[in-house]
């Protein structure tokens, strides 16, 4: 990582900027599907093709992505063992973020809050970058699903916020 800066690194996109392939950035390649307007499927069927396709491209050059039986996917940086993915969807939650409970929701669902700047920046406006928690034990596709679902609560708890009311029988279990 970060062994030749600022040689060596690089980032390629399709024109219409939903697929990126970013090379020895924080991570050694980091893949990014994304595209406004919340179609979890369409990007994560993006993601899938296009990560299978990069790795049919290393094994014809006899490589392969750094995998372990025991964890998983080994990544740059140590958080991100296992299947290295975060599935992130930006959502606008201005009350629900005031919420005393806020932290503990997010927490019980397995989910983990950022401004949409990227790691320690601020949400702005009450809009946060909302993403999975783990990527170790659990699939590619339970953890976007973890997201989908969780998020689909936030905004009914923002809904019910907004109009004044309870949202004490939505809180959820720990998942």
């Amino acid at each position: 990582m970060a062994r030749d800066w600022p040689d060596a690194r690089g980032i390629w996109h399709n024109d219409s900027k939903t697929f990126l392939v970013w090379v020895n950035e924080e991570d050694h390649l980091r893949v990014i599907s994304m595209q406004k307007g919340g179609k979890m499927q369409e990007v994560f069927t993006r993601f899938c093709i296009g990560l299978t396709k990069i790795e049919e491209l290393f094994r014809n050059k006899g490589h392969a992505f750094m995998w372990n039986e025991h964890l998983g996917y080994v990544l740059t940086c140590p958080s991100n063992l296992g299947t290295g993915l975060r599935a992130g969807v930006h959502v606008k939650l201005p009350n629900l973020s005031k919420y005393r409970q806020f932290e503990e929701i997010l927490k019980r669902l397995r989910l983990q809050k950022r401004g949409t700047g990227g790691v320690d920046t601020a949400a702005v406006g009450g809009v946060f970058d909302i993403s999975n928690a783990d990527r170790l034990g659990f699939s590619e596709v339970e953890l976007v699903q973890m997201v989908v679902d969780g998020v689909k609560l936030l905004i009914e708890m923002e809904k019910r916020l907004e109009k004044g009311q309870s949202v004490d029988d939505l809180m959820p279990a720990q998942k």
